[in-house]
């Protein structure tokens, strides 16, 4: 493990310390958690949007390949508005 020298607020970390004990847990522990999920944040993201494109190259759902414009997005009946656009 790598040691990490921060400066904070000493107001911030008598209130982290008093929380952490109540959660039974270290300041260090909570920061170790925190960077963790920090500096995995990006690589949880792409691998989620991985897998959605995936599943959508998978999908049969527009397997005639259809194709859709802009126009054909508001080319749809009005929902009781008395009326075609906005």
């Amino acid at each position: 493990m790598t040691n990490l020298t921060i400066t904070l607020d000493e107001a911030i970390v008598k209130q982290a310390r008093v929380r952490a004990i109540h959660e039974g847990i270290s300041v260090s522990a909570k920061v170790r958690e925190f960077l963790a999920a920090y500096a995995q944040e990006g690589e949880a993201q792409q691998a989620s949007a991985q897998a959605f494109i995936a599943a959508a190259r998978r999908s049969q759902a527009n397997r005639d390949g259809a194709r859709w414009s802009r126009e054909d997005a508001y080319d749809r009946p009005s929902l009781g508005h008395g009326g075609g656009g906005a």
